[in-house]
């Protein structure tokens, strides 16, 4: 391994009597060094604390940190979030674990009671099944006279009340391309706005409505979340006009720079047509030329993101054969005439396509359209990929295509509804997370946040053990237990491949020489099974301590 040559005018922190995780994603076995050098942000050196360079340090007075023998792991690397969201859902009502409308209710009354000072009640963490997939603005308008929004937990559905639907001027809107808006008898909105209506709105009505300071200040709530949970990078999945905003001002507040690597999709709409689409793909394209590796490697926009498909458990997944249950089937938002011009445009303008494809037929359109359009050293990506087919499972590896996988979907905990809906055969081929890696695929772990926890470590868990990290002590058999990943893969996936899948393996994703020191201090046994029992003990930036438990 290369050694960075040591100036004598910059400090030098050993860090050492550590197990320093040395993989990166193609190696199978956990290999780990003891001692870590650090100077000027960057790795200087890796291996022995009976090294040369080590003891050379020691020599001339370097402060020593002794980490007791904890793990270092580079600083996971969220490769699919949702930045602006999440900081703001930190501050909503938290409707996670509710059991019924009763649970909902009393929720938001008591935050109501709490906040008299708020305009609007945004509450998150809803799911279809905890009201029997009901949604009606008549359940939720004796709580409160300010509009109340409710995002569903997967962020493709908003449960609105009646003056939330008034401010939004919904009762005159038709419905936009690839959204639903819920209408009773007599064709008025009657509570639910879905798909395309989220993106197209919801979120820009409320960007209007919402100062600038408050984005910042949520943007800066989910930095500090992060750091706690060793989170240094991201990959935000759906970026716009008004998330982009906000980050460029916080970024002008800290003074040039921000303690969070951020890489961009641009999220594209289905619009009002063929037009409208492409002109979405020149304004990504324009900012890629602003904000790439060479002009702004810690916040760019590497590419465009388009979601495909809905849900499964809302029936709005696109899958190849009808649901089980209903017999309900939903064809892509995107088809592959949709696809093709706007995969073509950016693949051609060298950016990276990212397309959210959950359903089995959903994905076999985008591997379809990426190898069509793309090339194995364009790392196009699918984020999901819940449901596949085999032959499909392969092609990803074949054609370079990356697996981006949110493991935290996966828990036994919320797929309770997955076998009524599917069926038993094509429940076997839920999250294929190892026949994925079998075939070659690269792997990049993320949350979805703020679908979901954002903490790497519990799902992790779940990836490794296709087990709970929800309810641990509920007797859940685990889900596909034969796809499971192996520790190392998953600490990989969440770290270089995370970082392999935005381009930015060359500065980070792994602990090696010439690299950003970007890394955790982990409280740990190194064993899947065991994850749910580890902590996050520090997590440094650039060498800086950015948090400690």
């Amino acid at each position: 391994m290369p050694q960075a040559i040591m100036s004598s005018t910059s400090t030098v922190t050993i860090f050492t009597n550590a197990r320093i995780f040395q993989n990166i994603e193609t190696s199978s076995e956990a290999k780990f060094a003891d001692t870590l050098l650090v100077q000027d942000g960057k790795i200087l050196h890796v291996g022995s604390a009976d090294d040369p360079e080590i003891q050379s340090c020691r020599d001339k007075g370097s402060e020593v940190k002794d980490l007791a023998r904890k793990h270092v792991l580079p600083g996971f690397i969220d490769a699919h979030m949702h930045f602006l969201l999440l900081g703001q859902s930190l501050n909503k009502v938290q409707l996670d674990g509710s059991k019924n409308l009763t649970d909902i209710r009393a929720r938001i009354t008591l935050y109501a009671k709490a906040h008299p000072e708020k305009e609007r009640i945004l509450c998150s963490g809803w799911m279809h099944s905890m009201t029997n997939g009901e949604a009606k603005a008549s359940m939720l308008d004796d709580l409160d006279p300010r509009p109340i929004y409710i995002d569903s937990k997967d962020l493709h559905s908003c449960w609105c009340n009646s003056a939330a639907l008034k401010e939004m001027g919904v009762q005159e809107m038709e419905d936009p391309a690839g959204g639903t808006i819920e209408r009773d008898s007599n064709g008025r909105a009657s509570g639910l706005l879905s798909e395309a209506c989220i993106l197209l709105i919801v979120w820009p009505y409320l960007a209007q409505v919402l100062p600038l300071e408050d984005k910042m200040s949520a943007l800066r709530a989910a930095i500090k979340a992060y750091h706690a949970v060793g989170c240094t990078g991201c990959i935000d999945m759906a970026m716009d006009e008004n998330a982009w905003e906000a980050i460029l001002a916080l970024r002008e507040a800290e003074g040039g720079s921000l303690p969070l690597r951020v890489a961009a999709h641009w999220c594209i709409n289905p619009g009002d047509g063929e037009e409208h689409r492409l002109r979405q793909v020149k304004r990504a394209i324009e900012l890629n030329k602003q904000f790439n590796n060479d002009t702004s490697p810690d916040l760019r926009i590497v590419g465009i993101k388009i979601i495909c498909d809905g849900v499964i458990d809302a029936c709005t997944a696109a899958l190849a054969e009808p649901y089980t249950s209903n017999g309900h089937f939903e064809g892509p938002i995107w088809t592959p005439e949709m696809l093709d011009p706007v995969v073509k445009t950016a693949s051609d303008a060298g950016l990276q396509c990212a397309l959210h494809a959950i359903g089995d037929q959903a994905v076999h359109n985008a591997v379809n359209v990426l190898k069509k359009h793309g090339n194995p050293g364009q790392r196009h990506r699918i984020e999901h990929l819940e449901l596949t087919a085999p032959e499909d499972a392969r092609r990803l590896g074949e054609l370079g295509i990356i697996a981006s996988i949110q493991p935290v979907h996966a828990d036994p905990a919320i797929l309770r509804a997955w076998p009524k809906l599917l069926g038993p055969d094509r429940l076997k081929r839920a999250f294929a997370y190892a026949d994925f890696a079998d075939h070659g695929a690269h792997l990049a772990i993320g949350s979805d946040s703020p679908t979901a926890p954002y903490a790497p470590l519990p799902y992790l868990y779940v990836a490794t053990t296709r087990k709970s990290a929800r309810q641990p002590k509920v007797d859940d058999a685990p889900v596909n237990a034969n796809f499971k990943l192996e520790l190392v893969q998953a600490v990989a996936a969440a770290t270089s491949g995370a970082a392999y899948s935005c381009f930015a393996d060359q500065r980070v994703g792994s602990l090696e020489v010439g690299k950003m020191a970007d890394f955790i201090v982990v409280d740990m046994d190194w064993e899947g099974e065991e994850l749910l029992k580890a902590s996050v003990v520090q997590t440094y930036f650039e060498g800086r301590k950015v948090y400690e438990a």
